[in-house]
């Protein structure tokens, strides 16, 4: 091996290829496979002697975890989310890590707690108040300092939250879902163990793997898509159409559960590096309005934007690259290499019909609201992202059709 020194005036300038730029941001460390939580203590050690845990309503759940700290010597702050953070449950938490001298948060649980350790972890060492960084409905400055020190652990198998650079909170008063969101707030380890998730009931585990659906095929038919995410789709598709069925039947099937994992991981890393569509940005708003969990709506949403998707794509983008990725994320769904893109909605509609999946009538959400709740979604920067820019009619129309 060679090294060879340059001077910097011997460096061409950076020029960027206009047919290919991307970035690819993830958690410094990433520790998957079945036990691995019993490295806590030790990982933590680490970072720090006292940790504030965020746990979700039930912190038994992590008494696992709290052994592995105390046999490390990391005291412990718990603080439970009982529910989706609010920018309330944030300042909460916050306040609790300050009072404890906490040098390191742990999100342990599914993506509502993950986000909120984030969030918590982020506002540790940043100055001001939490509106002063939120997009939409706060003042949208950019986070300046490195977060606290952030691990995620998931115990579900859906949002990928432990591998976003984002938060999502709820603002009561303003009836929305917003995002905390930088690069600086990126977990220094994610640590997924698929055990945790054995103990989920089948509905949690169908609405959260199919929110995971929609994060891998969302981020591959998206206008950002790259090649290192279109990698991570495609593997995370096929486990999901694989495993998902077996994993609600059988909980306790590891192989299902393991693939599961792997496909919500990659998903968190497909999001955050390519972008999603128009599902979520809907269910941001439906999210926000109404008290019905993420993955459920993403579940309801998916096979009727799909479908919106490719009939407006057809319609004003027929010669785009949009068309084909649709086909061939059917084919990855149906397993049939003649699959077209009518075929992966199709797919996805039986799964869903097959799953323990509530349509959105029964979280409270009527004709009435669709025209409202199409307005707000047209601020979502997921929208932004969605492969053709739909018209209201549109979404009005593939809302409708979840309700």
């Amino acid at each position: 091996m060679s090294l060879i020194l340059r001077r910097d005036e011997d460096i061409a300038p950076c020029q960027i290829n206009n047919t290919m730029h991307f970035e690819f941001a993830a958690a410094t460390r990433i520790i998957f496979g079945a036990g691995t939580l019993c490295e806590m203590g030790a990982i933590s050690r680490g970072f720090g002697s006292r940790a504030l845990v965020v746990t979700g309503r039930d912190s038994s759940r992590a008494e696992e975890l709290l052994a592995s700290l105390r046999t490390a010597g990391v005291g412990a702050t718990t603080f439970s989310v009982a529910g989706e953070p609010e920018l309330s449950t944030v300042e909460q938490g916050t306040e609790l890590a300050r009072t404890g001298r906490c040098e390191l948060v742990i999100g342990f649980g599914g993506g509502s707690v993950l986000d909120a350790a984030k969030a918590i972890a982020a506002m540790l060492t940043n100055e001001g108040d939490l509106l002063d960084y939120l997009e939409i409905i706060g003042r949208g400055k950019a986070l300046t300092k490195l977060s606290a020190t952030f691990i995620a652990i998931p115990t579900t198998a859906g949002t990928g939250s432990e591998v976003t650079r984002n938060a999502v909170l709820a603002s009561p008063e303003h009836q929305l879902k917003v995002s905390l969101r930088s690069p600086l707030m990126l977990a220094r380890v994610a640590v997924v163990d698929p055990e945790l998730s054995y103990g989920l009931p089948p509905a949690l585990t169908a609405s959260t793997g199919l929110d995971a659906l929609t994060q891998l095929i969302e981020p591959y038919v998206c206008l950002r898509a790259n090649p290192m995410t279109d990698g991570l789709c495609a593997e995370g598709i096929r486990r999901v159409a694989r495993s998902l069925r077996e994993a609600v039947r059988s909980g306790q099937n590891k192989s299902a559960r393991e693939d599961m994992a792997v496909a919500s991981l990659f998903g968190g890393l497909a999001l955050a590096n390519a972008g999603l569509g128009a599902v979520h940005g809907l269910a941001g708003p439906i999210g926000g309005r109404f008290p019905a969990p993420h993955g459920a709506v993403c579940a309801a949403l998916l096979p009727h934007v799909m479908d919106v998707n490719l009939r407006a794509l057809r319609q004003r983008a027929p010669a785009g690259e949009a068309l084909r990725r649709y086909d061939q994320v059917a084919r990855w769904l149906t397993g049939n290499a003649g699959a077209i893109g009518d075929d992966g909605v199709k797919w996805v509609r039986e799964l869903v019909g097959d799953l323990p999946i509530k349509p959105l009538r029964r979280y409270g959400i009527r004709d009435e609201h669709v025209t409202d709740l199409v307005a707000r979604a047209a601020n979502a920067s997921s929208m932004k992202a969605n492969p053709v820019a739909l018209t209201p009619e549109e979404l009005a129309g593939a809302l409708r059709l979840a309700l």
